[in-house]
C-alpha cells in the first residue's frame, strides 16, 4: 500500500473511533436518565466500546478479499506488454475478447475474438484446436496460417492470477514474396524497358540498404553497368540542395533533379522492403507530366497488387488490372471517379477521403467501402497521397476478393438451380397428366384397328411420339431430382468397368479410353442404370470436345474427411466419399460458361446436335443421390468432371412397396369394384374406360372429399385407385381417413412426382405405386396385382 493510502486509511480509522466514542458516550447517558444508576450505564458504555474495538482489530488482522479481487491482473499484463512486436489478443474463458493491440486489430481487421478471425477456414480450424491445448496443457501453437497475403505463426498461452485467460500472440513469417517478385521485375527485361523510357527503380531494405537495382539506375549512380551496388546505403547515392531538390551525388549540382515515389510493398509488416521508382524533372518543368504518368502505368501494371492513380479532383488516371478485377470492372471499361465503384451510401465518404489525401500531407490510410457490383461486405480501400508525380495526387489500393465474389457466385446460382428444378418438376408433373392421356387414348384405339388399317400407323405414330415426349419430361424430373430411383448398395469401380466396353463404342477409335482405379473406396447407394447414364453423358460430351481426337480418363478413388478438409471447400460437407472423375483433353469451357452448363437447355452446341438436358440430367441424378458434382476447364487444356458419392453407413433393411413393373400377370382381366380419385378428366375418363373393358365396375371421383362421400355410403369397395396431388383434398390425406372406416382396404396411388419424392407422405400400409405417364397395359396390371394380393 502506498503512502498515500496509508494516510487515507489512517483518517478513516480515526474517524470510525470517534465515531464509536460519541455513540457509546450518548447510549450511556440516555441509559443513566433512564434507570439513575451510574455503575450500569459507564458498564454498558464501555461493553460497546470493547467490542467495537473487537471488530476493528480484527478486521486490520484480516483485510477483505474483495479488495485483492478488483486488483490488476499484473501477471496477465506482463504477458502483453513483453511481446509489443507481435499481434497480441486476450480472451476469457467464454471466448470474449478482453483486449488487443493495434497490430492485431490492423492484421485482423478490427477487434475480432480468436480463433473467429477472417482468414482461411483451415486456419481457423488450427486456431481452435491451439486453444484447446492451451486450456488443457497451458500452451498450445500453430505454423504457417494463411491470411490474404499474410502467412503468420501464433502462440497461445494460458495465462492469469487464476488461469482463467488465453494471450494469443500473432507474428508474421512469410507470405506472398513481393521483394523477390519486384527484384525479378526490376532486374529483368521489364527494368531494362523502364530504364529506356527514363525511369529507374531500386529496392531497399528497411534499413535502407540497396537490395536490387535496376541498369539505369546502376549506371546513373556509379558511372558502371557492372559496378556493384547492392549492401550500399541509398541515401548515400543522394544529395539535397538548399531548395529540396535530388540529384545523384556523382552527378553534382548542375544535373538534372529526380522525382521520387515510394511504394512499400507491404503495410502494416514489420522490416517491409520499398520500392522507390526515381524520374528525371525535366519533363515536369516542361510541362509533360502526362509522360511520367504513363512510364508508372508500365510498373503499376506489373506488380500482383490492386493499384490505381487518380488526379486532385479525384478522376482516375491509371487502374491496372488487379485493381479492376478487385472492383468487378468490366474488362475495356474505366471510370472515371473512385466514387462510381461503391455504392450510393460510399460516394459522399470516398470523395472527401480522396481529395484530402491529394491536399494535404503525403499520408495514407484506409477506408471502409461496399463495392457496387459486390454490395454483401465492406472492403478496404488504401489511399496514399503522392508528391511531385505530375497530375498523379492519389495512389488507391484494393484487395482482390474474386474467390469471395466466386464464392457467392456459387451459391447464387446452387440458388437458382433449385429454383429451376422446381419449375422443371411442376412442368414435368403436368405433362405427365397430359401424356397418360394421350397415351391411354392410342392405346385404346389401338385396341380397335389392326395392323393394316388405315389409321393403325397414324395412332401407332402418335403414340411413339408421345413416348419421346415421355422421356423428356423424365430428364426434366431427373434434373429436378424428382424421378423414380431404384437404389442399390454397389462399388463405383463396378459401374465403370461394366460400362467401359460400351464406352469404347461409343467413343469411336480416334478417343483413347484410360481407366484407373484407386483403392478401398467405399460403397455407395444409387440407381446403377442412372449412374450410367451420368457416365455416359459425360463421355458422350467429353467426345464431342475432342473431334481430332484425345484422350478421356476415368478414375475412381477414395476421399477421406481429411482430404475433404484439405480441399476447403465450403459446398461439400466434412465425410468420406467414393468419387469418380471423367476428364478429357478436348477444347475446354469459357470461365462465362462454365456457371451455366448445368441449367436445363443450355447447350454451347450447334443446333439440332444438342437439347440442353444431357448436363443438367447429370446434375439432377448425383444430387437426387445424395451426391456432388464439381467441374473445372482450362481452354485448350480440357476439362474435368468430379463426382463425390458419400460411402453408404449400413443400416436396418426397410421394407418398401412392390416394384409393379417388375411383376406383370398374364392376365389383366379381373372383377371387383373400384374407386377412382383423379381430378384430370382425361386421365380418369381413360382409367375408367380401361378398366371396365377389363370387366371392373368403376365409380368415379373428382377429389378426396367426393371418394369419402362414395365411401362413407358403400362398403363394397375392394381398390380405392387414387392420384396423390388433388385440389381440395389431397389423396394421402383422403386416404388416411378411409382406412379408419376400411383398414384392410388396398391402395394404388398414382403420380407424374417420382415415388421417392412422394414417399413421406404415401408411406402406409398395402400401399402400391404407379407412376405416370403410364399405358393401359400397365394400368391394367397394377390393378390386377394390387388386388390380387392378400
Amino acid at each position: 500500500m502506498t503512502a498515500k493510502a496509508f494516510v487515507g486509511q489512517e483518517a478513516v480509522d480515526l474517524r470510525l473511533v470517534g465515531a464509536v466514542g460519541i455513540g457509546a458516550g450518548a447510549t450511556a447517558g440516555l441509559l443513566l436518565w433512564a434507570v439513575g444508576d451510574w455503575a450500569l450505564a459507564a458498564g454498558f458504555g464501555g461493553a460497546i466500546i470493547g467490542v467495537a474495538a473487537v471488530i476493528y482489530a480484527t478486521a486490520r488482522l484480516f483485510p477483505s478479499r474483495t479488495v485483492a479481487a478488483v486488483e490488476s491482473d499484473w501477471s496477465l499484463m506482463r504477458e502483453a506488454a513483453d511481446n509489443d512486436d507481435a499481434a497480441i489478443a486476450i480472451t476469457d474463458r467464454s471466448g470474449r475478447l478482453v483486449c488487443a493491440n493495434a497490430l492485431y486489430e490492423s492484421w485482423f481487421g478490427g477487434p475480432v475474438a480468436p480463433p473467429r478471425l477472417n482468414a482461411e477456414e483451415g486456419s481457423v480450424i488450427q486456431l481452435t484446436e491451439a486453444g484447446k491445448a492451451a486450456w488443457r496443457d497451458g500452451r498450445g501453437g500453430v505454423r504457417s496460417l494463411k491470411r490474404d497475403l499474410l502467412t503468420f505463426d501464433a502462440e497461445v498461452t494460458r495465462s492469469g492470477r487464476m488461469d482463467d485467460h488465453l494471450v494469443w500472440r500473432f507474428r508474421a513469417t512469410q507470405g506472398l514474396d513481393l521483394a523477390a517478385e519486384a527484384k525479378r521485375l526490376i532486374e529483368g527485361p521489364p527494368g531494362t524497358r523502364m530504364g529506356e523510357a527514363g525511369m529507374m527503380a531500386v529496392l531497399i531494405s528497411a534499413d535502407g540498404k540497396i537490395t536490387s537495382a535496376s541498369v539505369a539506375f546502376t549506371v546513373r549512380a556509379t558511372g558502371r553497368m557492372e559496378s556493384p551496388i547492392g549492401g550500399r546505403d541509398f541515401v548515400t547515392l543522394l544529395e539535397t540542395d538548399r531548395h529540396g531538390a535530388i540529384r545523384f551525388s556523382r552527378e553534382g549540382v548542375s544535373s538534372t533533379p529526380l522525382r521520387l515515389l515510394q511504394i512499400p510493398l507491404q503495410q502494416d509488416v514489420p522490416e517491409t522492403p520499398t520500392l522507390i521508382l526515381l524520374l528525371d524533372d525535366q519533363n515536369a518543368v516542361s510541362g509533360e507530366e502526362s509522360s511520367i504518368v504513363m512510364q508508372v502505368q508500365g510498373l503499376l501494371a506489373a506488380l500482383p497488387l490492386g493499384l490505381a492513380l487518380a488526379d486532385r479532383d479525384g478522376r482516375f488516371l491509371f487502374l491496372n488490372e488487379a485493381f479492376s478485377r478487385a472492383a468487378g470492372v468490366a474488362a475495356g471499361v474505366k471510370p472515371i471517379y473512385p466514387g462510381d465503384l461503391v455504392v450510393k451510401e460510399d460516394k459522399a465518404a470516398v470523395a472527401d477521403t480522396v481529395r484530402r489525401f491529394a491536399s494535404g500531407q503525403a499520408l495514407s490510410g484506409d477506408i471502409a467501402v461496399r463495392l457496387r457490383n459486390l454490395s454483401d461486405e465492406p472492403v478496404p480501400l488504401s489511399v496514399a497521397g503522392l508528391r511531385g508525380l505530375g497530375e498523379a495526387a492519389v495512389l488507391l489500393s484494393l484487395k482482390d476478393n474474386s474467390e469471395e465474389s466466386k464464392l457467392k457466385r456459387q451459391i447464387a446460382q446452387a440458388s437458382k438451380m433449385q429454383a429451376i428444378g422446381q419449375l422443371a418438376g411442376g412442368v414435368a408433373h403436368d405433362f405427365n397428366n397430359i401424356l397418360t392421356g394421350i397415351l391411354g387414348h392410342c392405346d385404346l384405339m389401338l385396341m380397335r384397328h389392326t395392323p393394316g388399317d388405315s389409321d393403325y400407323d397414324d395412332i401407332l405414330q402418335i403414340k411413339n411420339n408421345s413416348n419421346r415426349a415421355a422421356a423428356l419430361t423424365r430428364q426434366l424430373l431427373a434434373f429436378s431430382r424428382q424421378q423414380t430411383l431404384k437404389p442399390q448398395i454397389l462399388q463405383l469401380p463396378d459401374i465403370v468397368s461394366e460400362i467401359s466396353i460400351l464406352l469404347k463404342r461409343v467413343l469411336g477409335e480416334t478417343v483413347t479410353l484410360d481407366v484407373k482405379h484407386g483403392r478401398n473406396l467405399g460403397a455407395v447407394r444409387a440407381d446403377p442404370g442412372q449412374l450410367e447414364q451420368v457416365i455416359v453423358n459425360l463421355a458422350v460430351n467429353a467426345r464431342d470436345a475432342m473431334p481430332r481426337g484425345g484422350v478421356l480418363t476415368i478414375q475412381t478413388y477414395s476421399v477421406s474427411r481429411a482430404d475433404v478438409r484439405k480441399l476447403g471447400s465450403d459446398i461439400l460437407p466434412i465425410a468420406d466419399y467414393s468419387a469418380v472423375s471423367v476428364a478429357d483433353t478436348g477444347s475446354g469451357i469459357a470461365p462465362e460458361l462454365l456457371t451455366k452448363i448445368f441449367e436445363p437447355f443450355f447447350t454451347t452446341k450447334e443446333v439440332g446436335k444438342g437439347t440442353g438436358l444431357g448436363l443438367s440430367t447429370v446434375y439432377g441424378i448425383v444430387k437426387q443421390s445424395g451426391g456432388f458434382i464439381f467441374a473445372d476447364s482450362v481452354i485448350g487444356k480440357g476439362t474435368t468432371f468430379v463426382i463425390y458419392l458419400p460411402v453408404h453407413e449400413a443400416e436396418a433393411v426397410v421394407p418398401t412397396a412392390p416394384r409393379l413393373e417388375k411383376e406383370k400377370p398374364a392376365e389383366t382381366w379381373g372383377t371387383g369394384i373400384i374407386l377412382l380419385v383423379e381430378d384430370e378428366d382425361m386421365v380418369r375418363a381413360v382409367a375408367e374406360r380401361a378398366l371396365t373393358r377389363n370387366g371392373y365396375t368403376i365409380l368415379t371421383a373428382t377429389n378426396g372429399e367426393e371418394a369419402l362421400d362414395i365411401l362413407t355410403s358403400r362398403d363394397d369397395i375392394n381398390l380405392l385407385l387414387s392420384d396423390v396431388v388433388m385440389p381440395v383434398m389431397d389423396g394421402p390425406t383422403m386416404v388416411r381417413q378411409a382406412r379408419a372406416l376400411f383398414p384392410a382396404m388396398p391402395i394404388l396411388f398414382m403420380s407424374g412426382y417420382a415415388e421417392e419424392q412422394l414417399r413421406r407422405t404415401i408411406d402406409l400400409e398395402r400401399m402400391a405405386f404407379l407412376p405416370k405417364p403410364f399405358s393401359v397395359q400397365q394400368l391394367s396390371e397394377a390393378v390386377r396385382t394390387v388386388m390380387a394380393q392378400k
